[in-house]
C-alpha cells in the first residue's frame, strides 16, 4: 500500500467516501434541493409574506442565506416578487396544502438521519414529529434573518452560529425519538454548521457573479437554477455533516453495538407486565 493510500485510510476519508456512497449522498442532496424548492419554498414564501415586521419577505431570506448583495440580490428579488402579492392570493386551504407538502420534505430529512444513525424500528415514526420539526425549521430560518436586521457585523456571527448548532443538534435527536444521545449528535451539529459557513463563503465567491450573468442570459430560469444548485449544496452539508459526526463518534468508541446495549438496558429497567388477578 502506498503512502498516500495509507494516509487516505488512516485519516478516515476513505471510510467517509464509502459511507457517502452507501448513503447516496449526492443523490439524496439533489432530492433535498428538489423537495425544498417544490414543497418547502412555497410554504416559506407564505410565512415570510405574513411577517408582521415586514423585513423583505422570502427573497431577503434567500439573499441572507446565500450571502448576496448588489445586483445579484436584486436579480433574486425580481424573481420571487414582493410579499404583498402572496398575502393577497393565499387562502387557508392553500396554506394547509402547502403545509402537507412541506411534511414530505421533513419526512425526507428524517429518512436521511435514519440511514445515517440506523435506529431501531418502532411506532415513533409519526407525522407529528415531522410537523413539529417543520415548524421549528421555519422559526429557525426566520430568526436567522431577523438577526440580520437587529445585529450588524461581528455581533451577529456568534448568535447565528449558536442558534444553528442548537437546531442541528436538536433536530436529529427529536426526529429519531431520542434514540441517539445528545453527546453523540453534537459533532454532527458542529460539522454541519462548519459546512454551512463554508457554503456561504463559496456562495459569495461563485453564486454572486453567477446570478447576475444567468439573469441576463437566461432570465428567471437561470436565477432559479442557481438557487437550486445552492440548495443541493445545503442538502449535501446537512446529510454530510451528520455523517461526519457519526464517523467521529465511532472513532471515539460509539458503535451500533453500544446503541443496542443502551436500548437493551432501557428495556431491562422497564417494570415487567403483571397478569390480572385471578389469572396465571
Amino acid at each position: 500500500m502506498s503512502r498516500s493510500a495509507r494516509w487516505w485510510h488512516r485519516s478516515g476519508l476513505g471510510e467517509l467516501h464509502r459511507r457517502g456512497r452507501e448513503l447516496e449522498l449526492l443523490h439524496r442532496a439533489m432530492g433535498f434541493a428538489t423537495l425544498a424548492l417544490v414543497t418547502l419554498a412555497p410554504l416559506l414564501i407564505v410565512v415570510a409574506a405574513a411577517d408582521p415586521l415586514g423585513h423583505g419577505g422570502f427573497a431577503l431570506w434567500l439573499v441572507d442565506g446565500m450571502d448576496l448583495s448588489g445586483r445579484s440580490a436584486k436579480a433574486l428579488s425580481d424573481v420571487f416578487g414582493p410579499p404583498s402579492k402572496v398575502v393577497g392570493t393565499a387562502s387557508a386551504w392553500s396554506v394547509a396544502l402547502l403545509a402537507v407538502f412541506g411534511l414530505s420534505f421533513a419526512a425526507s430529512v428524517q429518512n436521511g438521519y435514519e440511514r445515517i444513525w440506523k435506529p431501531s424500528p418502532g411506532p415513533w415514526h409519526r407525522i407529528w414529529r415531522q410537523a413539529v420539526w417543520l415548524v421549528v425549521l421555519m422559526a429557525y430560518v426566520y430568526a436567522q434573518v431577523e438577526t440580520r436586521n437587529v445585529l450588524h457585523g461581528t455581533a451577529r456571527i456568534p448568535l447565528s452560529m449558536a442558534v444553528g448548532i442548537l437546531f442541528f443538534w436538536w433536530g436529529p435527536h427529536f426526529l429519531l425519538n431520542r434514540q441517539v444521545r445528545w453527546r453523540h449528535l453534537l459533532p454532527g451539529a458542529l460539522a454541519t454548521m462548519a459546512g454551512l459557513v463554508g457554503l456561504r463563503w463559496f456562495s459569495y465567491l461563485v453564486f454572486t457573479p453567477l446570478l447576475v450573468t444567468n439573469a441576463v442570459s437566461y432570465g428567471p430560469v437561470g436565477t432559479i437554477l442557481v438557487v437550486e444548485s445552492w440548495l443541493v449544496g445545503v442538502g449535501f452539508v446537512v446529510y454530510g455533516g451528520a455523517l461526519v459526526g457519526r464517523l467521529l463518534c465511532e472513532r471515539f468508541g460509539y458503535t451500533d453495538e453500544e446503541a443496542a446495549a443502551e436500548e437493551g438496558s432501557a428495556e431491562e429497567e422497564a417494570p415487567p407486565l403483571q397478569a390480572p388477578e385471578g389469572k396465571v
